[in-house]
């Protein structure tokens, strides 16, 4: 097979803006496949024909297309001649044996020139697979299925149909930052972002030399990963070590986790406003640690003026950990590193910090400084997919 029927659910919905989101759908899918020889990508009727220049190998396709967000669900198919005989001839000869109890034939006819209406193809074509494979027809729960395309210039024809990711395409919805640690939550954060049509651009807060470079390690593995669905990223590592040694030789140990996010924070708008991003995302779940009581949320957000994003916050931790092993980043992060959150932490962290205690502890320290510390001294890092 040569081709690719896409279908999009979401985005049909958008009816003055779906053209601009189609458009995204098509760059991404032809970035996603563009070491696999596409050829174009076309727009049908609520759904678009990938094309390719040779045979394509099925298993690497569906691995590709299947994490495009914006996608539904697909179809690996084969095109025919514009005649009920050829395309019977080929399912006939494409089945090779394939068993199944039940099946349908699914028809649509994108062009009504064609002399066959689409009940008439999906009955013709049904008589002929019921007769070699001793099927039965269901229309409602079929086993397996048969989908043929009527278009202008040719008909394809393909076998069942595979779940997509779901969501809007990357790009659709604006530039983000996301801070990411090496643990479970926040690399789902970014996942979710980016299922809605966000692209996440990452920083990450290590403690080296303080501590190892285990962490650092764990997020280029976990962006990596998540690179599959945006095709490129941006990592920022900042160097956050020597911030916290002067956090602790200034102020009392309750408030010292508190304070580590507020700078984490202003550092984190600070380079957003560097790549022109639009929001904060976190991995925050209420009530999870110390530092996300909603108490210590409310007086963390108020260091930063962008909006902060935060889709896991009703999420219970179960929750959380079976869409990490969904999206295949639960194994790094359950790597044991050495996280700069474990740097200095006071053994009883306040849980409700209050805005003036911090505001006079953040006084003990110049945090401008610390801020630009952290954005001069942070390194960049790009990741790229397909390498």
């Amino acid at each position: 097979m040569d081709s690719v029927l896409i279908r999009y659910h979401e985005i049909a919905l958008k009816k003055g803006n779906r053209q601009y989101f189609t458009e995204l759908l098509k760059r991404n899918l032809l970035a996603a496949v563009k070491d696999l020889g596409p050829k174009e990508v076309r727009s049908l009727s609520a759904r678009l024909l990938l094309t390719f220049k040779k045979d394509i190998d099925a298993e690497i396709t569906i691995q590709r297309i299947r994490t495009v967000f914006g996608v539904a669900n697909f179809s690996l198919v084969e095109r025919t001649a514009r005649d009920i005989g050829a395309l019977r001839t080929r399912i006939l000869e494409s089945l090779n044996g394939t068993q199944f109890e039940s099946f349908r034939i699914e028809t649509q006819r994108g062009d009504k020139t064609f002399p066959l209406t689409s009940p008439e193809i999906n009955r013709q074509l049904g008589a002929a697979v019921k007769e070699k494979s001793g099927a039965r027809v269901d229309l409602m729960n079929a086993e397996f299925t048969v989908t043929v395309e009527i278009l202008p210039r040719d008909a394809f024809f393909g076998f069942n149909k595979i779940a997509g990711a779901g969501g809007l395409p990357v790009g659709a919805s604006g530039r983000l930052i996301a801070l990411i640690s090496g643990g479970i939550d926040s690399p789902v954060a970014a996942y979710r972002m980016m299922q809605r049509g966000c692209r996440v651009i990452f920083v990450h807060f290590h403690s080296a030399p303080y501590q190892d470079n285990t962490s650092q390690e764990k997020v280029r593995q976990l962006i990596t990963t998540l690179t599959r669905h945006q095709f490129l990223s941006r990592l920022y590592l900042v160097p956050f070590g020597e911030i916290q040694r002067q956090i602790v030789a200034s102020v009392a140990r309750p408030l010292r986790v508190v304070l580590y996010r507020r700078m984490m924070l202003r550092i984190a708008e600070a380079i957003a406003r560097k790549e022109k991003a639009k929001a904060l995302v976190t991995g925050e779940s209420l009530g999870q640690v110390a530092s996300q009581t909603l108490d210590n949320i409310v007086v963390v957000q108020q260091a930063a003026r962008l909006p902060i994003l935060r889709p896991l916050v009703g999420m219970d931790k179960q929750e959380i950990i079976d869409q990490a092993r969904r999206i295949g980043t639960f194994e790094i992060s359950a790597i044991p590193d050495q996280d700069c959150c474990q740097l200095f932490v006071p053994k009883h962290p306040a849980t409700k910090a209050r805005f003036a205690d911090v505001e006079h502890d953040e006084a003990r320290f110049d945090v401008n400084e610390l801020v630009r510390y952290g954005v001069d001294n942070a390194t960049e890092e790009e990741f790229n997919f397909p390498k």
